[in-house]
């Protein structure tokens, strides 16, 4: 059930920000924006903060890839609206929608490079599963994937796996593929914050 806060729950002064931000973006604002804005003290500010690092900061990933790896988290968990939304944001980093339909579709005989492979299926499992164990790292590790990417790669896979859930208990709702398309490209540009 979706809560009602979403909708009403914000002063004049954010509801006007939503209103411009509608206005001229031509696009309505997200619920994942939405929900930054409700309590910034409380939630939003730390998550905007953690996901723009997971997401924009220093990584030898590329900005594409981790746009991949929210993706693909966000299939596992079954996440309609982050699946769309970063299906998109992936696609346009990419400059390659298909590839990222590819991957979704058959991880195993995707184009990707084996260290980004072995990365998203030990993703999938720390998802589905709670765990990892010290074999499946070894099994990234072995594709010539630094530690460092290995710690980068799990938070943006704790971030989503958070956004994920508040998506699910928020009951976003489902943007059209244009407003998804429109988010990519401030994504791209702006970032989380």
């Amino acid at each position: 059930m979706r809560p009602g806060i979403l909708n009403r729950g914000y002063g004049p002064g954010t509801k006007l920000l939503f209103a411009l931000i509608r206005v001229f973006s031509g696009h309505p604002l997200p619920d994942a924006a939405k929900l930054v804005f409700y309590r910034p003290d409380f939630y939003g500010n730390r998550a905007k903060k953690f996901t723009h690092e997971a997401m924009r900061g220093p990584s030898a990933w590329s900005v594409a890839d981790r746009e991949l790896m929210a993706v693909f988290v966000s299939k596992v968990n079954e996440n309609a609206f982050c699946v769309g939304a970063h299906t998109a944001t992936a696609g346009q980093a990419y400059q390659d929608s298909a590839k990222v339909q590819t991957v979704l579709a058959d991880l195993e005989s995707a184009p990707v490079e084996d260290g980004l492979r072995a990365t998203l299926r030990m993703l999938s499992k720390l998802t589905r599963e709670g765990k990892v164990s010290a074999e499946d790292m070894q099994e990234v590790l072995a594709t010539g994937v630094t530690r460092q990417q290995v710690e980068d790669a799990l938070a943006v896979c704790a971030a989503f796996n958070t956004t994920n859930r508040l998506a699910d208990a928020f009951d976003f709702e489902l943007l059209t593929p244009e407003d998804f398309e429109a988010g990519a490209k401030y994504l791209l540009k702006r970032g989380y914050r």
